[in-house]
């Protein structure tokens, strides 16, 4: 049995696979363009891509944005395939890489960490854009079908629906993670019933996506068996030779353990899920990491009370610097243990999804044969 296609609007995705948006420098052209080659919708992260440039301090505004250019239009170079942008509501930026991404002709943009309320205003007459929040709840979905129907006539193209297993920071209070009425395949299902009503009134189909946590091929066939018409995956393409880290940072995955998935709290407000190292730990025993806020990067972000700058921290160990910095990984990452061209991946993928939904088509009993 092969992979269903994707279809987000017009848009047409070979595989049903996302690439997760990971950003300062994780998910940027290389990684985005290998996914789209393969299929699936490769997706570059618009939090501080341009976090290496030289200006960043000084004209971070203009940085970001022409790194996000730079990347849209470099994976364009490299892909015909499909190709997206992650954009955080939280942002301080938000707007400028919004209308970057739109002005750049990318052909969806995926839109979490915070409701999106506003994000079809952005869109200009003829653009292509498709527009995905990516959302926790069904009671996300309804209010922002709501909202944009009466605000702009315009229903989401699609929802992300991210649960609480997966990599960075996450949308769930830190006793609901564990809380199994908060599981990814209960806010699938719940989010799939919370839509129907605005597909059946509007006659427009709204693609469900499953998010955080899905790991292989089996995990694909289950979520696809409980009706979303797709996944999204971020811990797994880190581990790839294409992903924009430095392999120390995919080294990282290679030598974690389940034990070292940890719940950290980021200085941006919200928890976030990570690989234990030393500099958390030393982190967590109170030691505060002295830095000046040059960014502003995410509106939420207290500098003054931070004990360390998220940018830099990330940035670092995008760089394999890890000493001074930790890298967000999904609950799944321990599972990694070797790093594989994205081809490879996508390949073991859709054997693990072919296998797992041949068994599930075989009879619970079957007859004993005599001869």
């Amino acid at each position: 049995m092969t992979l269903p296609d994707l279809k987000i609007g017009t848009l047409v995705s070979k595989l049903p696979i996302i690439q997760g948006g990971m950003g300062v420098g994780i998910s940027l052209s290389s990684m985005a363009s290998a996914v789209a080659n393969e299929g699936g919708i490769g997706v570059i992260a618009a939090a501080m891509p341009g976090i290496h440039e030289p200006d960043i301090a000084a004209n971070g505004g203009e940085a970001n944005i022409r790194v996000l250019k730079n990347e849209i239009r470099k994976s364009r170079q490299m892909t015909t395939g499909v190709l997206g942008v992650n954009i955080m509501v939280a942002l301080t930026n938000y707007s400028d890489m919004v209308r970057t991404s739109i002005g750049e002709g990318i052909d969806v943009i995926f839109s979490g960490a915070g409701l999106p309320l506003d994000l079809p205003k952005y869109l200009s007459p003829g653009a292509i854009t498709k527009l995905v929040p990516i959302i926790s709840s069904a009671r996300a979905a309804r209010i922002l079908c709501k909202k944009w129907k009466s605000r702009y006539n315009y229903l989401p193209d699609a929802f992300v629906v991210e649960g609480p297993r997966a990599g960075g920071h996450i949308g769930f209070k830190i006793e609901q993670i564990d809380d199994p009425n908060y599981s990814l395949e209960n806010i699938v299902t719940e989010v799939i019933e919370a839509v129907k009503t605005f597909e059946i009134e509007y006659d427009e189909k709204i693609p469900i996506i499953a998010a955080g946590g899905v790991y292989n091929g089996n995990d694909v066939c289950k979520f696809l068996a409980l009706g979303a018409a797709g996944v999204q995956m971020g811990t797994r393409f880190v581990a790839t030779h294409e992903c924009d880290a430095d392999n120390a940072f995919k080294q990282a995955y290679v030598n974690s353990k389940k034990e070292d998935m940890v719940v950290i709290k980021s200085p941006v407000g919200l928890p976030g899920r990570a690989i234990r190292n030393a500099f958390i730990d030393q982190v967590d025993q109170g030691e505060k990491k002295a830095f000046k806020c040059p960014f502003h990067c995410i509106k939420t972000c207290d500098a003054q009370k931070s004990p360390y700058c998220i940018a830099l921290a990330l940035s670092n160990a995008r760089k394999g610097r890890l000493k001074h910095g930790f890298a967000f990984a999904g609950e799944n990452a321990y599972r990694v243990k070797e790093i594989l061209s994205v081809k490879e991946l996508i390949d073991s993928l859709i054997s693990e999804y072919q296998l797992a939904a041949n068994n599930s088509k075989k009879p619970i009993n079957e007859p004993i044969m005599e001869y």
